[in-house]
């Protein structure tokens, strides 16, 4: 990617961007690569903006109830959850840092 240079880099999470999340965030910034990931926690760590749903309610889903219907189920039976509320979080600080001005209206609709 530091060969190619792309306009900017978007994140979906699974378990090895989890356990590089420093060395993709760091990478993004030296880079000033803008970057997109799917939760705020990537950009409390430094990450530019995230849109996504609430990882930790998404647990809560997944912890959902079990029991003897569930586990006798037919997979087609089983309900399908998708989430309903999405956060766009921005890091100003990040953005300043790589020199980016985000536009009002874009800012606006940020909700952490």
């Amino acid at each position: 990617m530091a060969e190619q240079h792309p306009d900017m880099l978007l994140v979906l999470q699974d378990a090895a961007d989890l356990e590089h999340r420093k060395e993709i965030i760091d990478f993004a910034l030296r880079e000033r690569l803008p970057s997109m990931f799917v939760g705020k926690e990537w950009v409390e760590e430094g990450g530019l903006m995230s849109y996504g749903d609430r990882l930790p309610e998404r647990y809560r889903r997944a912890a959902g109830p079990r029991g003897p219907d569930f586990e006798s189920a037919k997979p087609g039976d089983l309900p399908v959850e998708q989430p309903t509320t999405f956060e766009l979080v921005v890091n100003l600080k990040t953005a300043k840092a790589m020199g980016l001005t985000l536009p009002p209206a874009f800012l606006a609709r940020a909700t952490g």
